[in-house]
């Protein structure tokens, strides 16, 4: 058997807005670029389900410090619904728990059905997780309560749906498009609409199409970045990546002086010039325009660190 020699790791901060394939978890996908990139240090921003594929930023070295501030995003998606059959996972890679006839409806009418099933699950909506899910309850996934055969009781939760309209219908299917806040499961609003519509429906596809700040994504599938490796090596790669401050993009910003920044790096309050706003997160940057870190600003204009970067804290000279 030939043995593949051991990935030796590197440091290395940023962002890469991953086109994740379908049928990897978001895990394995990180995973696989991670040891591609040979990042010491990677993590990704909120699971998409393996039959999902699109824009999953990930976040390699100190960028893992912004990744909960991506999870909690605004997100867009595009997904395919199959009307008349539901899945235990509520979508195509489930197994099939029952089928029922479709609505016999003219299109009018059916356009009359389908909006009232999806007026109300837009704005802000309490959605039932569904029972195969990274949600834990006592410390476990409930994916694998679900796997063992056990009773499952999936939680509700207040979720925003900032956008659901439908983009186009053949047949028995729905192709829908969904802009929502963190914690949204997509499966959940097919699942919803099915049932308001009386004949059950699952995911079949699911894309995620961008994730705040990354709007209009320039994203690298695998298959891009190996070739690109094999072509150019790794300094090709490296050049995929996006700085920290991307991630950091629609944050109030904070420009300090050197003396600040050294006094900050040590975990010291600043007291800010008048008429600075208070503010719950801001982010730091020195005056060569790199981010050094996240902090709040209190109603008497003093900055408090909160989550500071590596090279804001070493010592100069």
């Amino acid at each position: 058997m030939t043995k593949h020699p051991r990935t030796k790791f590197r440091p290395l901060h940023g962002l890469l807005l991953l086109d994740k394939p379908a049928g990897l978890s978001s895990n394995q996908a990180l995973q696989q670029a991670r040891h591609l990139f040979r990042a010491e240090k990677g993590g990704h921003t909120g699971s998409l389900d393996p039959l999902a594929t699109g824009l999953l930023p990930l976040c390699f070295g100190e960028a893992t410090k912004i990744a909960g501030l991506l999870l909690g995003a605004r997100k867009a998606y595009e997904t395919t619904a199959v009307l008349g059959t539901t899945t235990d996972t509520d979508d195509a890679d489930g197994m099939p728990l029952l089928q029922r006839t479709l609505p016999s409806l003219d299109d009018a009418a059916f356009a009359t059905a389908l909006e009232a099933a999806l007026a109300p699950l837009r704005g802000h909506i309490v959605q039932r997780a569904p029972v195969y899910s990274a949600l834990k309850q006592g410390g476990e996934p409930l994916y694998a309560r679900a796997r063992r055969g056990e009773t499952i009781e999936a939680p509700e939760r207040n979720v925003v749906v900032h956008a659901l309209e439908l983009l186009g219908r053949e047949g028995p299917r729905l192709r829908l498009r969904i802009e929502c806040g963190s914690g949204t499961y997509v499966r959940s609003l097919v699942r919803d609409i099915g049932e308001a519509l009386g004949c059950g429906a699952h995911v079949e596809v699911l894309r995620r199409l961008w994730v705040e700040p990354f709007t209009q994504p320039r994203m690298y599938t695998l298959e891009q970045l190996r070739a690109l490796s094999d072509a150019h090596g790794e300094a090709a790669l490296d050049a995929c990546l996006l700085p920290i401050e991307a991630g950091l993009a629609g944050f109030p910003r904070v420009l300090v002086d050197a003396a600040q920044a050294e006094r900050l790096g040590q975990g010291q309050r600043l007291q800010l010039d008048a008429g600075t706003a208070s503010a719950e997160q801001v982010a730091v940057y020195d005056h060569s325009e790199r981010v050094l870190g996240l902090a709040s600003i209190d109603d008497s204009r003093l900055l408090r660190p909160q989550r500071l970067f590596t090279w804001a804290t070493r010592t100069p000279g």
